[in-house]
């Protein structure tokens, strides 16, 4: 029987290399469902390669221009996510939830009921909704696999060690683009500089965060988040080379080390084929890398976005959503020529540091709506005050 499967951002880079996997293996897959924003064109292209018959397209001018196209006339065609509860009426195998952005938050924690295992590439609904998120896992039975490649290689490590023997765990940053820039040059970074990230093919608003190592400070608040661990033993090493995601030391003196090729095909192929493993063929163990591995810590004068970490309390609150949102449009007024790189990280710890946004470090997201009302009130606040 084929294993059904339902794709949340099916147009985007993880979704395309969902759908590229699955090529390969059709006989064993149907999909049920794909999602896109804007990209239609792949998203038809996708639809008629797996004769899917169910398709939401959020953009509303782009659901009325595919609703017009006669040759996809027999397909059902939404435009929110609240068509789900019309769509899916029993449990999928596996949903892959790959939207970017706090958009991904909703659509996440409600398809969570309709499926057995559910792989989520969404930071943004992990670092603000994890407790929601977690309780409706437990509620529905759902199994949880995480795509980043450093979680993903953190929880492959701890099948057998579990999470109580663990003295610390490393999560790798290549840096990004601008780790050898002498400081006195990042006044005048550029939006091309900080794009050109060295090892990874991302879009433009992850590209800057990783040129900040704000999407390394994503990355350890979701550690922190999914395997229940504090923050004292989250640590960041500058790995340039990208072949390195995690390393974990055990309090018996055991250290495990987590490679793989710089390709999010291999997260993505294992979460998929978890419990019934499929081959996948890749390159030869790159012996050179590992014996220059060259990991250093964090320049903080280069990075001051990773002292946010410091400021985390072990419980889950909505602060981490004021980071997010706060960060979020920053970005935006970085691409959009508005504030200079440098001011970015700047402004981004001052706005954090205010006392109307600190209090927040004390209360629980309650339900989504909490979540949404203060993204949205911290992105008019970042628009209409001067930091």
């Amino acid at each position: 029987m084929k294993k059904k499967i339902a794709i949340l951002g099916s147009t985007g880079s993880i979704g395309k290399t969902l759908i590229d996997i699955l090529k390969k293996d059709k006989k064993n897959f149907e999909i049920v469902l794909l999602s896109a924003n804007k990209n239609i064109q792949e998203l038809e292209k996708q639809a008629n390669l797996f004769k899917v018959k169910n398709l939401i397209v959020t953009d509303k001018k782009n659901y009325l221009k595919i609703k017009s196209l006669r040759k996809l006339k027999k397909k059902k065609i939404f435009n929110d996510f609240s068509s789900i509860d019309k769509i899916l009426k029993d449990k999928v195998d596996y949903v892959m939830s790959s939207i970017s952005g706090l958009e991904g938050l909703s659509p996440t924690i409600n398809i969570i009921k309709y499926t057995k295992k559910i792989a989520i590439a969404n930071k943004e609904a992990i670092i603000c909704g994890w407790n929601i998120i977690q309780n409706e896992l437990n509620k529905n039975k759902t199994e949880f696999i995480p795509i980043d490649s450093e979680h993903f290689s953190i929880d492959y490590a701890l099948k057998k060690n579990g999470q109580k023997n663990i003295e610390s765990i490393f999560l790798t940053a290549s840096g990004g683009p601008l780790k050898d820039l002498p400081l006195n040059k990042f006044k005048s970074v550029k939006i091309n500089d900080a794009l050109k990230h060295p090892n990874w093919k991302m879009g433009k608003k992850i590209s800057i965060d990783s040129a900040t190592m704000m999407n390394k400070v994503f990355e350890i608040i979701e550690a922190h988040k999914i395997f229940n661990i504090s923050y004292k033993k989250l640590k960041i090493l500058i790995h340039p080379k990208s072949y390195v995601h995690a390393i974990i030391k055990f309090n018996d003196g055991m250290i495990k080390i987590i490679a793989h090729d710089t390709s999010m095909t291999i997260p993505i192929h294992n979460s998929i084929y978890y419990d019934n493993k499929n081959s996948l063929k890749t390159k030869n163990l790159n012996i050179k890398i590992l014996n220059n591995l060259n990991l250093s810590k964090v320049d903080y004068n280069k990075f001051p976005l990773v002292k946010i970490i410091s400021k985390l309390t072990n419980v889950n609150s909505l602060f981490e959503t004021v980071i997010v949102a706060a960060n979020d449009e920053l970005v935006n007024h970085f691409l959009n020529k508005k504030i200079r790189f440098i001011d970015l990280s700047y402004k981004l710890l001052k706005f954090i540091s205010m006392n109307e946004f600190k209090k927040y470090k004390k209360i629980k997201p309650k339900n989504i709506k909490s979540i949404e009302k203060l993204n949205k009130y911290v992105r008019f606040k970042i628009n209409n005050i001067s930091i």
